[in-house]
């Protein structure tokens, strides 16, 4: 499959200078003023910034089959250290560790503890969640090491932020802006740090592209995602697409509208494979409320094969039970319509989920149904409290899904 040997070696050499940047680090990790521009390689690390980043949170799972109900109360905590700016360059380190509180473990932790329970993605953990060394000169950047990367709405790229061990790669990003109007950016990934700790992250040689122009109706977006788990078999997922996204104002109307198309071809193991993804949602939003109505298609090869994203943030599409996090091989379309807005000082939503499948058949067509409501309120700054609720009601028998209940409370301070 695809080989970018000098993309490699160059995210190896940067990421070896990003640790010898860094190796005093750890004796300044002290909440300062970040400076403008450092003179000295000393100033730059002692004029850096510290910020803390705690989510404490209890998580129910009810579903309809033998899996116990389960419990969870966690607490993640991250702390981050950037030096200041220097010549250009930049460094960061974070770290992130997420615990069990209180002794509410009662769940499955993906990682072989409880199996007789329902699945809650938080395993005990803690871990380098970034390390790089930056560089930025005139509108181009560039960073090397382990890193969050997000493009667009994260549909296709993201760093699943929902989940208490939150998604991260190890590569290098190079990009270049002209004038806030036009942006290219280029990434090699050589390894996927998922959301069920390090045991479970996958060595990799992604290559990831994405332009954006910005226009006066909104944004148009073109990408080329090349994807390949670094195994002795041969496997590729090619991904390939556009998408446009924006708002006008109309009197005291905001009009939201978004529209995108992709295709995609998987080779594995000599399997081959292509399908389509297709999404359009248009919205109106008024002074203290918003709607919004969609349609998104995740396209099946004649009911064998269902278009994939495996680096999204999946949590924010397709409901928050999170039924569809693999795309059934019939495929998916999701009709949705939601309604939110603020009141009290916090925000709150709710939206419905109608799921059939793209290639139905005698026994698989309709895929369920689902509702979701939210509210959070921010005070004081620094912290913010919420309530969610998803309810997953499941449709044919043959496509293998049971009615699902799932509840959070939290918790989330920042400094």
């Amino acid at each position: 499959m695809r080989k970018n040997q000098l993309a490699s070696l160059i995210n190896k050499k940067l990421a070896k200078s990003a640790l010898t940047l860094l190796a005093p680090a750890s004796l300044a990790l002290m909440g300062q003023v970040h400076a403008a521009e450092a003179t000295t390689i000393a100033e730059a690390v002692t004029e850096g910034k510290v910020k803390v980043d705690l989510n404490l949170r209890y998580e129910m799972v009810e579903q309809d089959n033998a899996l116990k109900d389960a419990d969870a109360f966690t607490l993640r905590t991250r702390l981050t250290y950037a030096t200041a700016d220097y010549y250009g360059f930049s460094s960061l380190v974070e770290f992130e560790d997420s615990r069990v509180v209180a002794g509410v473990d009662d769940y499955n932790n993906t990682l072989g503890k409880n199996p007789d329970y329902s699945v809650i993605a938080d395993p005990e953990t803690t871990e380098l969640d970034q390390f790089f060394l930056k560089y930025n000169y005139e509108g181009f950047t560039a960073k090397g090491g382990r890193q969050v990367i997000t493009f667009d709405n994260q549909r296709f790229v993201g760093h699943v932020g929902w989940r208490q061990d939150r998604q991260t790669f190890d590569g290098l990003m190079l990009e270049y802006k002209f004038n806030d109007v036009f942006k290219i950016d280029y990434g090699y990934i050589t390894q996927r740090n998922r959301i069920f700790a390090e045991e479970k992250d996958i060595d990799s040689k992604d290559n990831l592209i994405n332009a954006q122009l910005k226009t006066g109706f909104g944004t148009l977006s073109a990408y080329g995602y090349l994807l390949e788990e670094d195994t002795n078999i041969e496997n590729g997922l090619d991904t390939y697409g556009v998408r446009f996204a924006g708002k006008t104002d109309i009197g005291d109307i905001k009009v939201l509208y978004s529209a995108e198309y992709a295709t995609q071809d998987s080779d594995t193991a000599g399997q081959s494979y292509s399908a389509d993804y297709m999404s359009v949602e248009g919205g109106i939003g008024l002074s203290m409320v918003t709607f919004k109505i969609g349609y998104e298609l995740l396209g099946s090869d004649g009911g064998d094969y269902g278009f994939s994203t495996p680096l999204a943030t999946l949590h924010g599409f397709n409901g928050w039970t999170d039924q569809f996090l693999t795309t059934p091989k019939q495929g998916l379309a999701d009709l949705y319509a939601s309604i939110g807005g603020n009141v009290i000082g916090g925000k709150w939503a709710v939206a419905y989920h109608e799921f059939d499948a793209d290639e139905s058949s005698a026994v698989v067509d309709d895929l369920g149904s689902e509702i979701n409501a939210v509210f959070s309120v921010p005070f004081y700054d620094h912290y913010t409290v919420g309530v969610k609720y998803a309810a997953y009601s499941a449709g044919d028998v043959a496509a293998g899904k049971v009615d699902t209940d799932k509840g959070w409370v939290w918790f989330n301070a920042k400094f």
